[in-house]
């Protein structure tokens, strides 16, 4: 009789080790598409899945990796044959020949995409001399979000924030976590049990999650190490019955870090980089940037002693962060974002570079401390490539770029077709796909800034307008991401766009006054509001521990046919009804809040939410706190956030003399 995946570990509850190797667990993550997305051929997009078992060895020990075989086959035999996309048994890594230790475990990967691997489906997993039976079936509960936290800018968290859905027709209870974790780093595949953790804070002190609900627990764990981790979650159902959930993650202590992208140029005078002009550098700080690609600058990067250019304006690393020994150190760790070795993968040069390749590729962060990343840009696809990477993301621009989609197909507007734009809410469309095929890992997504682009369809602006940037932002963050890459803030980009800045600076102080809630939150709900036939507005819930966050998103805006760009109308009034789990169904207090304050609205509750009554055009974003105080806390925070950016003492988007003293250092090219 098979077992089905999730649910397999649930009367095992991983006490001591059989004699024989047992199927502990097994996650099934949905391919997820984006079907508002238009190409110039229909993807063929397949009914795959994201899986991972999760195989305890015997008391006596286990069987190699490279003995593992799937139905018979060999594993990278069904990548071969186009059954599978990729795998994390490729049978020659260094660790595959070693039989699995007594009791340890393993974690198995691989990513379908051949039909007759859709779920659901049976398999026989035959590990050395034993067949286990192994059942692909989507779970009714899940977990949605995992993060690790921790102290301030401490890179070692401490803590674990985990967000359950609940699909199934019963209530949940949590009860208790286990870690598994490798005693060598360089052999993150061979994972050993911790001690149950007991020290479970549900949200608002409730561990059980009712049907069609979510809801969670802080976990606290005492520092951990960045590495790979099992997680093991036991709840116990209504119907009587425990069951353990399973998650496979790399433990980083997630920060919400801000890029400027490719920000080191040479500059005049002197060709020397752009990171050594002060200047530069308090304009990236005004902007709240905190991470760029850049590799070591001489005079910048190498030099933290104290009253450094470095010490006051740091900017982490984001790249591919060769020789890896160099950075994965307890002085460099603080000073990385995550590695990126392989750009964008879907594009490769004009050819794409296979899931396996880019396994293969990214295979030398694994034993490190440092989290690997890569860029995804074509959303017909990439369902191909989840899971590869420790920190997955995205880069989609909407307005006079490139892109992977056909402009001129999407009815937006009826019959009237542009090809310098698409409609902004693709980019909540692209976000809620990779989140969903990525759980319970955070993602992050490239927005797009100042960068200049070659004009499309005779649109004269290269870049795009202030509204435009903040919406595009939007859709990202309310579909919660977990850090915002600016696409891109060159010195070039910045001096060609100034009227750009400012809402540069005003998304960045929004996201530094609620980045604590988008690293503890989950998407709770998504819904459009429509007028007649015309979509009004996209409804974003974002629940947290002790907070939500509501976000409105203006869909009645449309093409300037002259311009070539979007406008939105004046504010209007507005009914949004948001949905709430019901831990936060009861709130105490409800404010809109934006760069420039805290406010008072008009709400009242309703039977799974709230509604809030508003005038509102662009942007409303709108926090729901079960306990008085948070309205303070918050704009206090926002004061500190405009103090810091007038001590800088430069304001290049609002002061004429500054603008000019940037545009003074401007280099020859991007």
């Amino acid at each position: 009789m098979y077992s089905p995946c999730l649910y397999i570990g649930a009367l095992l509850l991983t006490g001591p080790a059989s004699s024989e190797p047992q199927i502990l667990g097994c996650t099934v993550t949905p391919h997820v598409p984006a079907p508002a997305m238009r190409y110039h051929r229909e993807p063929d997009f397949g009914p795959g899945a994201l899986v991972r078992v999760f195989l305890r060895a015997g008391a006596n020990g286990g069987p190699a990796r490279s003995e593992l075989r799937f139905d018979g086959h060999e594993p990278m035999a069904l990548v071969g044959e186009g059954e599978w996309a990729w795998t994390d048994m490729p049978g020659d890594e260094p660790y595959a020949r070693k039989p699995l230790p007594p009791g340890a475990l393993t974690v198995l990967t691989f990513n379908t995409r051949a039909p007759e691997w859709a779920p659901p489906r049976d398999v026989t997993l035959t590990a050395g001399g034993t067949e286990l039976p192994l059942a692909l079936t989507e779970p009714d509960v899940w977990l949605e979000a995992l993060t690790f936290l921790g102290p301030g800018d401490d890179v070692h968290p401490d803590r674990m924030v985990v967000h359950l859905h609940n699909a199934s027709d019963g209530a949940v209870r949590l009860e208790r976590a286990r870690l598994w974790l490798p005693r060598d780093r360089a052999d993150w595949t061979v994972l050993y049990p911790g001690e149950m953790l007991t020290d479970l804070h549900g949200f608002r002190g409730d561990e059980i999650i009712p049907p069609g609900d979510m809801g969670g627990a802080v976990i606290h764990t005492g520092p951990l190490p960045l590495t790979h981790c099992a997680l093991e979650l036991v709840v116990y159902r209504e119907s009587g019955e425990r069951a353990t959930l399973w998650a496979n993650q790399k433990i980083r202590a997630e920060k919400f870090d801000i890029s400027g992208g490719w920000i080191s140029s040479a500059s005049a005078p002197g060709g020397a980089s752009t990171l050594l002009r002060e200047p530069f550098l308090k304009t990236m700080k005004r902007l709240h940037i905190n991470t760029g690609h850049i590799g070591p600058v001489a005079g910048y990067t190498d030099d933290t002693s104290s009253g450094s250019l470095y010490d006051r304006y740091p900017i982490k690393y984001f790249w591919a962060l060769e020789p890896i020994e160099a950075f994965d150190t307890e002085e460099m760790l603080p000073r990385i974002h995550a590695a990126e070795y392989m750009g964008e993968p879907q594009y490769g040069g004009g050819q794409p570079i296979a899931p396996q390749e880019v396994f293969e590729g990214l295979r030398r962060y694994r034993p490190t401390r440092v989290s690997s990343t890569i860029t995804l840009s074509d959303a017909s696809d990439w369902r191909l490539y989840a899971g590869l990477s420790d920190y997955p993301h995205y880069d989609a621009y909407r307005v006079n770029a490139p892109a992977a989609d056909v402009w001129w197909k999407y009815e937006r507007w009826g019959e009237e077709r542009i090809r310098w734009a698409a409609p902004l809410e693709t980019i909540g469309d692209m976000t809620r796909a990779l989140r969903e095929m990525s759980r319970p890992a955070p993602i992050a997504y490239w927005s797009q800034g100042a960068g200049g682009w070659d004009s499309y369809d005779g649109r004269q602006r290269t870049s795009p307008t202030p509204e435009e940037l903040r919406l595009q932002a939007y859709h990202a963050l309310a579909a919660r991401i977990t850090s915002l890459y600016w696409f891109n803030l060159s010195l070039n980009s910045l001096t060609k766009f100034p009227d750009l800045m400012d809402p540069i600076t005003e998304v960045g102080r929004e996201i530094r006054m609620l980045d604590r809630h988008y690293l503890t939150g989950a998407v709770y709900d998504y819904h459009r509001l429509m007028d007649g036939d015309d979509p009004d507005w996209d409804l974003y819930t974002i629940a947290g521990p002790d907070a939500g966050l509501l976000f409105a998103l203006d869909l009645a805006y449309g093409p300037d046919y002259t311009e070539k760009v979007f406008r939105f109308g004046e504010a209007r009034r507005a009914e949004f009804v948001f949905e709430l789990p019901a831990y936060l169904r009861r709130p105490a207090e409800i404010f809109r809040v934006d760069a420039n304050g805290v406010y008072p609205v008009e709400w009242e509750h309703t039977e799974d939410g709230v509604l809030i009554r508003d005038r509102r055009s662009e942007v409303g974003i709108y926090v729901a706190s079960p306990e008085p105080g948070l309205a303070q806390a918050i704009e206090a925070r926002r004061l500190e956030l405009v103090a810091y950016e007038e001590a800088l003492g430069f304001d290049p988007g609002s002061d004429p003399d500054d603008l000019a003293t940037l545009r003074a250092l401007k280099m020859d090219s991007d």
